[in-house]
């Protein structure tokens, strides 16, 4: 019988106020955002991942990011991260006091000309000057690659070629690369599979999980990579994220029901299920919409 490595402790990385709102279609107030990375940070949530620096042209949605972390109240012992795509969204980074940034590559040819208008390994030589220049400032890169258990143009997509990628962006100088299925199409055999390819490339300590709820299948393929021992996942409060993809769909993997699991599992987060999901309740309040979580749903019914 195979033995399970599951870690003791996982660090869980909020995307809700960036990667969930930047796909909400009525604009979010800079005080309902505020108040929502304070809550989560309350909640003892100590990554989170509060706005990006990119074009408001493209994602309006973000265009307050500066205005965010000038105005956030700051809870020690907790990093606020913010994507960076280029250099001049580093720059911007910088001048807003950011702790950590990332940068988003994709695991698919045809994503990443779709998505950034150019080839991966073109995305990837637009990174370097800005990977140079964070780690002369001492500030940790973290590398998004998307798409990485099927794109919406090119269908499944190799697992040797997502390794291959890691690999790039972890020599280029990320501490951590995030492993996101994008249209949340991945199945737990097929993310055992992907991650033992990125396992053999990447240290274990430095991979972390990104999984979409598209088709229900977030809790299963992040059962997964804990057997793996990963120990660093991604999800965002209330399920918020939308996949614009799949229309109707539900996006990032909701952050309450990642700690209910964990919870079960006898392992720690630093997660308060409680006050997580009263800060789940308030900002789908702000939005008029219910909450994407089963488990804020039943916690709401006790």
């Amino acid at each position: 019988m195979q033995t399970l490595n599951y870690p003791e402790k996982v660090k869980i990385v909020e995307v809700g106020p960036r990667d969930g709102l930047q796909n909400e279609k009525q604009p979010v107030s800079l005080q309902s955002k505020l108040t929502l990375i304070d809550e989560l940070a309350s909640a003892g949530l100590n990554v989170i991942e509060a706005g990006s620096f990119v074009s408001p042209k493209w994602v309006p949605q973000m265009a307050d990011s500066g205005e965010i972390f000038r105005q956030m109240k700051r809870h020690s012992g907790v990093t606020y991260t913010a994507l960076t795509p280029n250099l001049k969204g580093f720059e911007a980074a910088l001048e807003a006091d950011v702790d950590e940034v990332a940068v988003f590559g994709a695991a698919s040819e045809a994503f990443s000309q779709k998505n950034i208008n150019c080839s991966i390994d073109e995305s990837l030589q637009r990174f370097q000057p800005l990977v140079e220049l964070a780690n002369q400032k001492d500030i940790k890169v973290r590398g998004y690659l998307s798409c990485v258990l099927g794109c919406p143009y090119e269908g499944e997509i190799a697992p040797q070629k997502v390794a291959d990628v890691a690999q790039k962006l972890l020599k280029m100088g990320c501490y951590e690369i995030s492993l996101g299925d994008t249209i949340g199409v991945g199945t737990p055999v097929k993310t055992r599979m992907m991650l033992e390819h990125v396992l053999q490339v990447v240290p274990l300590d430095q991979v972390a999980v990104h999984f979409h709820d598209t088709y229900g299948q977030a809790l299963a393929n992040i059962l997964v990579a804990l057997q793996l021992g990963i120990s660093t996942i991604d999800s965002a409060v209330a399920g918020l994220g939308g996949c614009p993809y799949a229309r109707g769909a539900s996006g990032n993997v909701a952050t309450e029901d990642v700690v209910y699991m964990l919870n079960g599992m006898g392992i720690e987060s630093g997660v308060d299920l409680n006050a997580l999901a009263l800060a789940g309740r308030n900002i789908m309040q702000a939005l008029g919409r219910e909450s994407l979580s089963k488990v804020a749903a039943a916690l709401s019914q006790q």
